[in-house]
């Protein structure tokens, strides 16, 4: 019996490790890729650029997220929003796209992370300049 438990266990671990295996980098390939998978199934609800106002999004309540304007509700990093869009948000409208690919998955993760604002370089350097004092 205690064998048993002891392969359930590895296998929970190997197989658990290679669900959420290190994810792909971001290329222009996979934005791109990314980009057409939006079209189809979030463009709807988010809009074309990502503002939250799809023709489907103002019937939702809560209101599809402004990518442009309001920080992730999971967080903003990519593995973040990855687990966002595989699981969806429970109590909202973001529905859970686990049936898509995982590759296609990130994809879209790279896609809309490319809606975020980027800080100003001028911004950059003076943070850089706060941290050595």
């Amino acid at each position: 019996m205690k064998m048993k438990w002891m392969g359930v266990a590895l296998s929970t671990v190997v197989l658990g490790t290679a669900a959420w295996a290190a994810p792909p980098k971001s290329s222009p390939a996979m934005i791109e890729k990314g980009k057409t998978s939006y079209a189809t199934n979030c463009l709807a609800c988010h809009g074309e650029k990502g503002l939250g106002d799809g023709p489907t999004g103002q019937y939702l309540n809560p209101k599809p997220r402004n990518f442009a304007a309001e920080p992730f509700k999971n967080g903003n990093k990519p593995e973040e929003v990855f687990k966002t869009l595989t699981t969806g948000i429970p109590g909202s409208t973001m529905v859970a796209f686990a049936q898509l690919p995982e590759e296609e998955r990130w994809a879209l993760t790279y896609y809309v992370l490319e809606f975020q604002p980027k800080p100003a370089k001028a911004e950059k350097k003076g943070a850089k300049k706060g941290k050595k004092k």
